[in-house]
């Protein structure tokens, strides 16, 4: 079922139930994290302290319902939530998570479903961790691009450049110099 793009999952598993425990690392088999938590509280601590990509959460638990834990963990973190639900419940459940992103299963559930609810979420976890790196890069660039205006502004007003000469020294002198035009216009912003 795991791919070696799938092993860097981070996953946490929050049940009481040692038998859904063991038939969500049956179908997580071949993934490097794979942590399990008890209780809420517990749970809740693991997630401040480390950054999963998916939480598993079987409900209730032993020391509350279930749907607030996934609340939290959808809203407090970037983790793909599955939450599984008794199933006499299981609509009133959908209704209060849903808006969070979280996914709602009725438990118990035949045995594919698992393997095929897991795969959506890793596939989800993987569009939002390209989506973030788009989105950091595009900061990226429009970073630089701020710096290199700012520095070919310096340029044209301390020695009396063109726009079209501020640029073409900047780009020459990072070529001469083997480094980046940010870094060249990061150099001209503290000369001046």
């Amino acid at each position: 079922m795991s791919s070696k793009k799938d092993i860097y999952n981070s996953i946490l598993i929050v049940s009481d139930s040692d038998r859904f425990t063991a038939i969500v690392k049956k179908s997580l088999a071949g993934f490097i994290t794979i942590d399990v938590r008890k209780d809420a509280s517990t749970a809740r601590r693991s997630v401040l302290e480390k950054d999963y990509d998916i939480v598993i959460i079987d409900s209730p638990l032993c020391d509350e319902a279930g749907p607030g834990l996934a609340i939290d963990v959808a809203d407090r973190s970037g983790a793909c939530v599955m939450l599984v639900s008794p199933e006499g419940i299981c609509e009133d459940v959908m209704e209060e998570v849903t808006d969070y992103g979280v996914l709602v299963l009725p438990g118990p559930f035949p045995a594919g479903r698992m393997d095929k609810a897991i795969r959506y979420l890793i596939s989800v976890r993987s569009r939002i961790t390209a989506l973030q790196e788009k989105v950091t890069n595009a900061q990226d660039k429009l970073e630089e691009l701020r710096i290199v205006s700012k520095a070919k502004i310096l340029l044209v007003e301390k020695r009396h450049m063109t726009e079209d000469e501020a640029h073409r020294f900047i780009g020459k002198q990072a070529m001469n110099n083997g480094v980046s035009r940010r870094r060249i216009a990061q150099y001209i912003l503290d000369e001046f």
